[in-house]
């Protein structure tokens, strides 16, 4: 098995984690949506079913490239979400706040390994 599709299954499973744990942890999610979003509740349970749905097309060649693609959507679609969090964060002088602006550019890594699995 070649190194790109080992991390192709690593990024499947840690997409179909993240998608898990929105129903985990509901909360966690709902504390860094944007204000101006709409029915937070909903919008985290379905952005949770889209990161599973994506890690499934992910494992699977058929599928693949549109599991590739539909998760750069859902990347790009969920960055206010981390904008917001370190938003948040540097207000209310919360620990952790570095944390929340390294993770701003981890998500245009994680559009880029996806794009890596498009053919």
């Amino acid at each position: 098995m070649e190194m790109l599709e080992i991390s192709k299954y690593i990024f499947a499973i840690l997409l179909i984690i993240a998608g898990i744990l929105h129903f985990l942890k509901p909360n966690f999610y709902i504390k860094i949506m944007p204000a101006y979003l709409p029915a937070h509740r909903t919008l985290i349970i379905l952005s949770g079913i889209a990161e599973i749905i994506c890690g499934i097309l992910l494992l699977f060649p058929a599928t693949t490239n549109l599991g590739a693609y539909l998760t750069i959507v859902l990347l790009i679609a969920v960055f206010p979400a981390n904008i917001e969090m370190s938003r948040k964060y540097y207000v209310k002088k919360k620990k952790g706040f570095w944390f929340t602006l390294l993770r701003l550019p981890l998500q245009f890594l994680m559009i880029w390994w996806a794009y890596q699995f498009i053919k």
